[in-house]
């Protein structure tokens, strides 16, 4: 990124503009971290009202988190060629559109396109945002002020995301959700027109095409395997082929990022030890968190037919943790190696996570989750603050650039995996689970068995919790709630184990290399670099 820009002038811009920027750049990531969370709380409407099937739920959550992994690296470097507020506004005009037409969806595919066409806007809002607001400072401490502010906003987002869910959730529909954010996004759109400041740095960037479109169809043909494994079967046709073409294609993905000018992601980083293990505990942790909240929203949701506001306190334990503690942790972070923060943090998710697996699928006070899920919150707050800065801590300053962008995309896998991969275990588990329980009954005459496993083969284990009780199928019912809280206590089990091994690879494989290549501050404290693009 690039302190200034040919589209500004060479002096100070007036605070007015400047602070114009800043306001722009803070509601439009705001916008997108809500965008991205507020369907979480929603899960169990969607299940109520939309009947998804098999591994459709997973897709909701899914179709908006892999544009944005896919395509952020890149919307960063169109910013810088072509200019940032263009952007700016774009991505929020997209995100407008795409919670319209999931407003507005009949049913699942249509909820889908919405999502996907949401998170391509977001994409486009979370590098461009940050670009926006650095390019538009000229000092040091303004700079970091600044960035602070855009930090403090994206966590504002995550925390005003279950809010809007649980309030629009309970006391309208889903669809309301989504019209409430797509005016956000309108509004996000018109102060970016009127506000920012334009600005972009085009010397030495080129778009790498080759390298985005093989990692968007290697990751596209991951996600679709792991997802529809579960379904259709882990040795059936479409799902091994969808894993071939994914090994294949990240397999050129890799040998165009060797060649290319300007790569989307710079392999040679990965030469450093310190900055490949960095990165493996970039994707594990953030795996383990979302996958966290997404076995938390299925299990209120789908699974105890909990109302939104209730699924909205589990994420404000999740995600409004981190606002608070910004302060507190920004302090540590000058204080102590950032590494002793991510031990922490990974660790006490993984507490939270070994407690959660542990609750009864049938104790539905809010009360119980208190403990686990504050401690996975705290864990996160801790984690996503210093995630960034231990992997820039382990190369060369001169690389601290490209080793927060590279990163970024890391975690951002990390985060599209976690619905994915622990959907795909608790489900799998649980379908296992529930035709075990039908195929040993006693209890179920042969109707209610023929029309459970029906309901079983075309719907999965949270189709059958979900038919009426009166009807044959549901007297089936207590063995998909038993098989479903089985499941996700596995999936909650794989996030804690995930989070237990990224800390014991920071704590150990890290320890001596972290100390010897961390940059130093002017004031002889850890220095942090937090960027994108």
């Amino acid at each position: 990124m690039s302190d200034a820009s040919p589209s500004s002038p060479s002096a100070s811009p007036a605070p007015r503009l400047l602070l114009g920027t800043l306001v722009a750049g803070c509601l439009a990531v705001c916008l997108a971290q809500i965008g991205l969370a507020i369907p979480a709380t929603l899960n169990g409407l969607f299940q109520e009202h939309l009947h998804p099937v098999g591994s459709q739920l997973t897709w909701i959550s899914d179709a908006f988190l892999l544009p944005v992994t896919i395509l952020e690296l890149s919307f960063g470097v169109l910013g810088d060629l072509f200019g940032r507020k263009q952007l700016l506004v774009g991505g929020a005009a997209l995100l407008c559109a795409g919670e319209v037409v999931a407003a507005s969806a009949s049913g699942i595919h249509q909820l889908w396109a919405g999502q996907a066409l949401a998170g391509l806007g977001a994409a486009a809002l979370f590098p461009t945002s940050l670009a926006m607001i650095a390019a538009g400072t000229h000092t040091g401490a303004q700079r970091a002020r600044a960035i602070a502010l855009w930090a403090s906003s994206l966590s504002a987002g995550g925390f005003l995301a279950p809010l809007l869910g649980g309030i629009t959730g309970t006391y309208g529909s889903w669809r309301s959700a989504f019209v409430v954010v797509a005016v956000l996004a309108a509004v996000s759109a018109l102060v970016s027109l009127w506000l920012a400041v334009n600005s972009r740095a085009p010397e030495g960037r080129s778009l790498d095409i080759r390298g985005q479109i093989t990692i968007g169809v290697g990751l596209f043909a991951l996600l679709y395997a792991v997802i529809q494994g579960p379904v259709g079967g882990w040795g059936s046709t479409p799902v091994v082929v969808a894993f071939v073409i994914a090994a294949v294609v990240l397999g050129l993905f890799m040998a165009a990022e060797s060649r290319a000018r300007s790569p989307l992601l710079r392999l040679g980083l990965f030469g450093n030890r310190s900055f490949a293990i960095a990165s493996v505990v970039a994707v594990v942790g953030m795996f383990s968190f979302l996958g966290t909240a997404y076995a938390v929203s299925i299990r209120l949701g789908p699974v105890q037919h909990q109302s939104p506001m209730r699924t909205a306190f589990a994420f404000l334990l999740l995600n409004g943790i981190t606002p608070v503690l910004t302060p507190l942790t920004s302090r540590l972070l000058h204080r102590l190696p950032a590494r002793a923060l991510l031990t922490s943090g990974l660790a006490l998710i993984a507490v939270g996570d070994f407690l959660a697996a542990g609750l009864d699928i049938g104790d539905r006070n809010l009360t119980s989750l208190i403990v686990p899920l504050g401690l996975v919150g705290i864990g996160f707050a801790l984690t996503v603050s210093s995630i960034t800065a231990t992997a820039v801590n382990t190369v060369p300053p001169q690389l601290a650039g490209m080793a927060s962008a590279a990163t970024n995309l890391l975690r951002d896998f990390g985060f599209t995996l976690g619905p994915a991969v622990i959907g795909a275990v608790a489900l799998s588990q649980a379908a296992s689970r529930v035709n075990s329980s039908l195929a040993t009954s006693s209890s179920l005459n042969a109707e209610s068995k023929a029309a459970a496993h029906d309901v079983l083969t075309e719907g999965g284990p949270l189709a059958l919790n979900s038919v009426p009780a009166t009807s044959p199928p549901g007297a089936a019912r207590a063995y998909a709630f038993d098989a479903l809280g089985h499941g996700y206590a596995i999936g909650f089990m794989v996030c804690g184990s995930a989070a237990l091994f990224s800390a014991l690879l920071v704590l150990t494989a890290l320890r001596r290399r972290m100390a010897e290549s961390a940059p130093q501050a002017e004031d002889g404290t850890q220095g942090t670099v937090l960027t994108t693009g």
